[in-house]
């Protein structure tokens, strides 16, 4: 059964950079697509983006374009997330999902997700 673990959330100022990170075990980790959302209290989850399986690309929405960075280690088995000039909107919980196809922009599109991961952004 894949899992999947989130790390690195934590509180932080505006302008900040922050890394999260993804550790996915029970599966081959390079068959799978990886994906990043976001939920803020009482709104939707939405993509942040994604690296298609094997890592042969990335893709990421309006959310985070310019300011964000997913990263896989396969090595590792781990997903990363680079977040540079937070902003106070950016603050959520941040999940990591994972799935076998070929990494769609909805959380329907994803079977397995992590626990997700608080990020909190004030001043």
């Amino acid at each position: 059964q894949v899992r999947l673990v989130e790390s690195g959330g934590k509180y932080v100022q505006p302008g900040d950079s922050l890394r999260l990170s993804c550790e996915f075990s029970g599966g081959t980790f390079s068959d799978y697509s990886m994906a990043w959302f976001r939920q803020a209290p009482g709104k939707e989850r939405l993509f942040v983006g994604v690296s298609r399986f094997g890592g042969s690309a990335t893709s990421y929405s309006g959310l985070g374009k310019g300011r964000f960075t997913i990263s896989r280690d396969n090595a590792k088995n781990t997903v990363y997330l680079q977040m540079n000039s937070l902003r106070p909107d950016d603050t959520a919980v941040y999940y990591c999902a994972a799935d076998t196809g070929y990494g769609a922009y909805t959380p329907r599109d994803y079977e397995y997700w992590g626990q997700g991961t608080q990020v909190t952004v004030s001043p």
